[in-house]
């Protein structure tokens, strides 16, 4: 059985190895999981999973896999007579009859439960609150209702039997689906320079064991300053024009790095950086930052990161006055040479689907000013560009 769940859970592009399946398979010689199917997921999570952007692949794989748990098939099928689980009715019940419905202790007393009705059950039994059958209000049968119950056969109609994998509640981890600020953040923490600064506000356990015994018992509380992400980072965010369709995720990005890191400075430019940048875009012609000063302020050990679609006239890159908005002295590819030229880790993130980068001329002109380190905004994507800067 677990080969074959190996073999599914690659199917379904979970990246499990011959390695963790043989510590699944240590671990249940071991009974940390025995005779439970949600120890089991609990269990074969644990253990084959390495990433959380891969639990929602897990679950859904699982839940496919496993699908016969849930109607507990082999147990219907060898104890149960199939007349008694055919549903000619379904019970309609008031709010006020569905609230008096008590739950029966948890899945475990469920099953002792379904144990004793079937010792005690001699036929077919519909509409009742006891035994196995259809509808009514037993916790065992199908077509009824039961806030907690075992169905057996049917379909499922208020959705209330015991289950944990197909819950799901790591769905918008998967680097398969649309990037949310949660993403971002799994992603962007492999950008991490940890570091402690400031004023000791953090109790450091060890250090006050240790001076406590070395005192004669007497208390003595250590505190050092509080842990946090030392890595810096530039932003610069192309805004208008053909970005309008990604204010979104753009925000969501924005949002997230705000939160992971605590050296962020972050600047606005639209299409190609030239002399001049801006921090707030109500006031970009009044408050304009001079790219040089950038340049001389920020120190090489910072990591710089372009979000934008580059997609613009060729001319906007490569040419002077080529800029849409004023009369540029220089190229826009200058002054991205210089900025690449100070930082040794610069990475473009392209929120513009990859597959159509290739019919974009100017997107293929940044590809080469960037040498190539131009990354697809996803989550994929932003984990690719964060491992480079991570280097």
């Amino acid at each position: 059985m677990l080969i074959d769940l190996f073999y599914h859970l690659r199917k379904s592009g979970v990246p499990v190895t011959i390695k963790e399946l043989l510590i699944l398979l240590e671990a249940l010689q071991a009974r940390l999981a025995f005779c439970d199917a949600n120890e089991f997921y609990m269990l074969a999570r644990t253990c084959l999973v390495k990433d959380e952007k891969y639990f929602d692949r897990f679950d859904q794989a699982f839940g496919a896999y496993f699908q016969g748990l849930e109607q507990i098939e082999d147990f219907a099928e060898a104890l149960i007579p199939e007349h008694w689980l055919e549903a000619d009715f379904l019970r309609n019940l008031s709010d006020e009859d569905k609230a008096q419905i008590e739950a029966m202790g948890g899945l475990e007393a469920l099953l002792d439960t379904l144990k004793k009705r079937l010792e005690e059950q001699e036929k077919r039994h519909s509409g009742g609150n006891k035994w196995v059958g259809t509808g009514g209000t037993s916790p065992f049968g199908h077509s009824g209702y039961n806030p907690e119950g075992i169905r057996i056969g049917g379909e499922s109609k208020n959705k209330r039997a015991v289950k944990v994998w197909e819950k799901r509640q790591f769905r918008n981890l998967d680097d398969s689906v649309e990037l949310g600020t949660r993403n971002i953040k799994v992603a962007l923490r492999k950008l991490r320079q940890f570091a402690r600064t400031g004023a000791a506000e953090e109790l450091d356990l060890d250090d006050t064991i240790k001076s406590t015994a070395s005192n004669a018992g007497l208390l003595d509380i250590k505190m050092v300053p509080e842990r946090h992400n030392a890595a810096k980072v530039l932003l610069f965010f192309d805004v208008g024009g053909s970005m309008d369709p990604y204010i979104r995720v753009c925000e969501e990005l924005f949002s997230a790095a705000r939160n992971e890191f605590k050296h962020l400075e972050y600047f606005y430019f639209h299409n190609c950086v030239y002399e001049h940048v801006w921090q707030d875009n109500s006031r970009r012609y009044a408050e304009k930052i001079p790219t040089l000063d950038v340049l001389h302020t920020y120190g090489p050990d910072y990591r710089v990161i372009f979000v934008g679609d580059a997609s613009m006239s060729p001319y906007e890159i490569a040419d002077r006055f080529g800029s849409v908005e004023h009369m540029n002295d220089e190229p826009g590819a200058v002054w991205l040479r210089r900025i690449t030229d100070t930082w040794d880790k610069v990475i473009w993130l392209n929120p513009a689907n990859q597959r159509y980068w290739g019919y974009t001329h100017s997107i293929a002109m940044i590809q080469q000013l960037m040498d190539d380190r131009m990354f697809p905004l996803t989550l994929e994507g932003i984990e690719q560009g964060i491992k480079y800067l991570s280097k």
